[in-house]
C-alpha cells in the first residue's frame, strides 16, 4: 500500500507525525486530506466515558458557535441583499432626474438662444436706424 510507506520511524499509528495531546490519555491529530479527526485513548491514564462526554460538550458547542455563525451570515446576506436593492434604486432615480435635467437644460438653453437670436436683431435694427438717421 502506498500509504503505509509513509509510515516510517517514530510511532506507526501517527504515520511519523507528532501527536497532538489534548488531555491526559487522549491524543488527536488532524488528516490534511479530510475532516476527520483520529483519536487514540490511552486507558492507562484516561476515562473513556470523561473523555466522550468532553468531546460531546465540545461538539455542543461548537454546533451552537456554528448556528451562530450561520445566522449570522444570513443577516449579512439578507443586509447586502436590501443594500443592492437601494443602490438600484437610487441609481434609477438619479438616470430619471439626469433626464428631467438634461430636457431642462435643452428647454431653458433653446429659450437662451432665442433671446440671443432676438437681442442680435433688435441691435442690427438699432444700428441700421441709426445709419439710416445719420445720413440726413
Amino acid at each position: 500500500m502506498a500509504s503505509t510507506s509513509n509510515r516510517t520511524g517514530g510511532d506507526s499509528f501517527y504515520g511519523g507525525a507528532t501527536p497532538y495531546r489534548s488531555r491526559e490519555g487522549l491524543s488527536t491529530r488532524t488528516v490534511a486530506s479530510s475532516d476527520e479527526i483520529q483519536l487514540r485513548i490511552d486507558p492507562m491514564h484516561g476515562d473513556l466515558d470523561d473523555e466522550i462526554s468532553g468531546l460531546r460538550s465540545q461538539v455542543k458547542q461548537l454546533r451552537n458557535v456554528a448556528q451562530e455563525i450561520g445566522s449570522e451570515a444570513k443577516f449579512q446576506k439578507d443586509f447586502l441583499d436590501q443594500l443592492q436593492m437601494t443602490m438600484i434604486k437610487a441609481q434609477a432615480g438619479v438616470k430619471n432626474n439626469i433626464r428631467k435635467l438634461n430636457k431642462s437644460i435643452i428647454k431653458h438653453g433653446s429659450n437662451h438662444i432665442v433671446h440671443v437670436v432676438l437681442f442680435a436683431l433688435f441691435c442690427f435694427f438699432v444700428v441700421y436706424m441709426w445709419s439710416k438717421f445719420s445720413r440726413r
